[in-house]
């Protein structure tokens, strides 16, 4: 599978590339008796793949042979045993990308001269993608991550390192017994180059930030200079090493406080909006005020999806057999309203409710 997503990557992936591009787009399951149908659903999604580049004339016999290959090779790294809401593999002559996500997707193969990137634009935004930062006095780890796991980040200098000269100082330090390793001028500098690494990543990946380490490394690193506003202390040592999942368990009760205090911030906003006559509400009206480039702030719930169709120049509900339906108006809403410089907040099902369920606040 592929790394984490990031603004980046998503930039690259919507190049142009030379034809043809495939996407393969599938939902997957995270449990029995349910995922037993996902490595049949596979099969059969490659197959169809398979089928429509050897059909399709303006790919040439060389170009086949090379999108068949990746293709086979993007299968190969499937781990269907962890699989989450939906299975994203892109294709192209030379390259090959597989991202499993925890947003559902439509099942779609579609060949065209860029990768269909909405479904991953709004699943990354969905992540609500943080960063925790854990600290000791001989290692800075630096973890990205979201509302299900953290990897560790292991670019931009991170982790930062270095020996001391007692190989159980952490051990020490976690139960009390170094009192002066962070009265160090050693550890002092230490820190400070890492404070000045986290400052690059944050001004170039601005996210929300966890800080996790003992009280007193907390407080040599904020002697060290300001990091965003709404940083989060986390006050647990030992973790600098990780593991992922530690770090994830120590950072989630944040996280979801985080989570909650954002979505009453939103739904006061959006409420707002509507009393000055600022506000858009359902899936048609978003729409039109995301295609103009007005939407200023897009909140939608987290698991909201519907089928509907271009009628006019307005959507209304359709079934998903109608020739014309589109089935993931709401990623592509999100990619939009994304490309636009929209803040995007995704919250819990049922909070937009009287709202149905998207909804924005206009720049005018």
């Amino acid at each position: 599978m592929d790394p984490v997503l990031s603004s980046d990557v998503l930039a690259k992936l919507r190049q142009p590339r030379p034809y043809p591009a495939v996407s393969l787009l599938m939902p997957t399951h995270r449990r029995e008796p349910d995922n037993a149908q996902d490595p049949v659903r596979l099969r059969n999604l490659v197959a169809s793949a398979e089928k429509a580049i050897h059909d399709d004339p303006a790919v040439t016999r060389e170009r086949r042979a090379d999108v068949l290959d990746q293709l086979r090779r993007a299968v190969a790294e499937i781990d269907l045993a962890h699989a989450e809401d939906g299975l994203v593999i892109f294709v192209a002559p030379g390259e090959h990308y597989v991202w499993s996500v925890a947003r559902t997707v439509p099942e779609r193969i579609v060949l065209a001269d860029t990768f269909l990137t909405r479904n991953l634009v709004a699943a990354q935004a969905a992540e609500q993608p943080s960063w925790t930062l854990t600290v000791a006095a001989d290692r800075v780890s630096l973890w990205s991550g979201g509302p299900e796991r953290v990897t560790e980040h292991t670019g931009d200098g991170f982790p930062f390192t270095r020996d001391l000269d007692d190989p159980d100082a952490e051990r020490e330090e976690r139960i009390g017994d170094l009192p002066s390793t962070y009265q160090d001028e050693a550890t002092r500098r230490f820190l400070r180059e890492a404070h000045q690494a986290l400052r690059a990543v944050l001004a170039s990946r601005p996210r929300p930030l966890y800080v996790v380490g003992e009280p007193a490394a907390l407080a040599l690193l904020d002697d060290t200079g300001p990091l965003l506003p709404g940083t989060t202390p986390v006050r647990r040592g030992g973790l600098a090493r990780g593991p992922a999942p530690a770090v994830w368990e120590a950072v989630e009760p944040a996280r979801t406080a985080r989570e909650a205090a954002a979505a009453t911030t939103v739904v006061a906003e959006l409420d707002a909006a509507r009393g000055r006559r600022e506000f858009a509400g359902g899936i048609d009206e978003v729409w039109q005020a995301v295609k103009e480039g007005r939407i200023r702030l897009l909140a939608v719930e987290d698991h909201y999806r519907t089928v509907v169709r271009d009628h006019g120049g307005h959507l209304e509900p359709a079934e998903p057999s109608e020739a014309e339906a589109r089935d993931d108006m709401v990623d592509e809403i999100v990619e939009r309203a994304l490309d636009t410089g929209a803040e995007v907040q995704f919250v819990r099902d049922d909070t937009l409710l009287d709202m149905d369920r998207i909804a924005g606040v206009l720049r005018y």
